[in-house]
């Protein structure tokens, strides 16, 4: 003789509840995706989410300035008469964001599009008349005079 110990509402409430409460331990240990950046060229498109973001709240100075300064980004290989097209999320576009290159500011003013286009050769000219063939360039959200994230990408001369 079989005893059940639970009727069958009940084992399907407690298997639904377990299950539920399964995924929702799952999903506590993801941190939420940060808005994406991308630089297309060509056919050739890289995307990177934010090397430091805070939830779309302001950086800390030091971190802001520390994150900016890194050089470490996505490759991607450009001819000096390419058009480079930067696009962000409208969650960027709608605070504003701006260009740095080798870690300094390279705007005056943010931008507040999700989409612009820049020929490559303004981004390897050289100052000291040497050949440039990297450079890095950050996009940082801004908000006022406060960072909010940072994205940073590599853009590589082709020989």
């Amino acid at each position: 003789m079989t005893v059940a110990f639970f009727s069958g509402k009940r084992r399907r409430a407690a298997a639904t509840l377990g299950a539920v409460s399964a995924g929702l331990l799952v999903l506590s240990g993801c941190d939420k995706p940060t808005p994406l950046a991308t630089i297309t060229v060509g056919t050739e498109s890289v995307n990177s989410e934010a090397t430091c973001y805070n939830d779309g709240k302001a950086l800390a100075e030091s971190k802001a300035q520390e994150c900016i300064s890194k050089t470490t980004g996505k490759t991607i290989k450009v001819d000096l008469d390419d058009q480079i097209r930067f696009g962000v999320d409208t969650t960027i576009a709608e605070n504003g964001w701006m260009l740095y290159l080798g870690g300094q500011r390279a705007e005056e003013e943010p931008f507040k599009k999700t989409y612009r286009s820049i020929q490559a050769g303004a981004f390897f000219a050289s100052q000291t008349g040497q050949p440039v063939k990297k450079v890095n360039v950050s996009i940082v959200e801004t908000k006022g005079s406060k960072q909010l994230g940072v994205w940073h990408f590599t853009l590589e001369k082709k020989s």
